[in-house]
C-alpha cells in the first residue's frame, strides 16, 4: 500500500474511533487497530499525533464544505443559494451527527492539552476560510457587495451554525433547527448590498 493509501486509511480509521469511542480514547495504537496495521505504520505516515488530528479536522470540515460549494456553483439566485447550502449542510449534520460532535470534542480537547491548542485555532482558522470563501463566491454570483465585511459575516455565520448543530446533537430538534438556519438566511440577504457597479 503506497504511504498516501495507508495516511488515508489512517485518517479514516481515525474518525471512526473517534466517533464511536470518543476523541481521548483515539490512541496510535487503537487507530492502527481499527485501520489493520502495525504501530509502525503510523509513525511512517506522520511526525506526531497532533498531525493526525489536524488531518482529521480537515477531512471533516472539507467534507461538510464540498457539498455547499457544489450548490454555490450552481443555478438560481443568491437567496436560493445562500437557503439551499443552508439546507444541504444541515443534511450533513443529520447524516453525520457523529462527525460533527467529534469536532466538538477536538477543539475542547486541544484547550485542554497543553501543546495542543494551536491545533484548536487552526480548526476555527479553516472554519472561517471555508465561510469567507463561500460568502465571496456568492456576492460574486450574485453581483453584490456584502453590507457587513466578510470576516464579520464569516465569524457570524460560523457562530450560528456552531450554536444550531451543537443545540441539536443535545435536544434533536430538527425543526426548531430548520426554523433558525431559514431565519439565518433571511438576515443574511439583508445584509446584501448594492450591486457592485459594471466596470467602465
Amino acid at each position: 500500500m503506497a504511504a498516501k493509501d495507508r495516511r488515508e486509511a489512517l485518517i479514516g480509521a481515525a474518525i471512526r474511533v473517534m466517533v464511536r469511542d470518543g476523541v481521548t480514547k483515539a490512541t496510535t495504537r487503537a487507530i492502527v487497530n481499527e485501520a489493520g496495521m502495525p504501530l509502525g505504520v503510523f509513525h511512517y505516515c506522520f511526525d506526531s499525533r497532533e498531525e493526525l488530528l489536524q488531518q482529521v479536522i480537515t477531512r471533516i470540515t472539507d467534507s461538510s464544505s464540498a457539498a455547499a460549494r457544489k450548490t454555490f456553483a450552481g443555478e438560481g439566485d443568491l437567496r436560493s443559494r445562500i437557503t439551499k447550502s443552508l439546507d444541504v449542510f444541515w443534511e450533513g449534520v443529520e447524516l453525520a451527527p457523529g462527525e460533527h460532535q467529534v469536532g466538538y470534542e477536538l477543539t475542547h480537547y486541544a484547550l485542554r492539552q497543553a501543546g495542543f491548542e494551536e491545533l484548536a485555532r487552526r480548526q476555527y482558522a479553516r472554519y472561517l476560510e471555508v465561510h469567507e470563501e463561500l460568502l465571496m463566491a456568492a456576492a460574486t454570483s450574485a453581483g453584490i457587495r456584502w453590507a457587513a465585511p466578510v470576516p464579520v459575516l464569516a465569524r457570524y455565520l460560523n457562530a450560528v451554525l456552531d450554536g444550531v448543530t451543537l443545540f441539536w446533537l443535545v435536544d434533536r430538534d430538527s425543526e426548531r433547527s430548520r426554523e433558525v438556519l431559514q431565519l439565518t438566511a433571511e438576515h443574511l440577504m439583508t445584509l446584501a448590498g448594492r450591486p457592485t457597479p459594471l466596470p467602465g
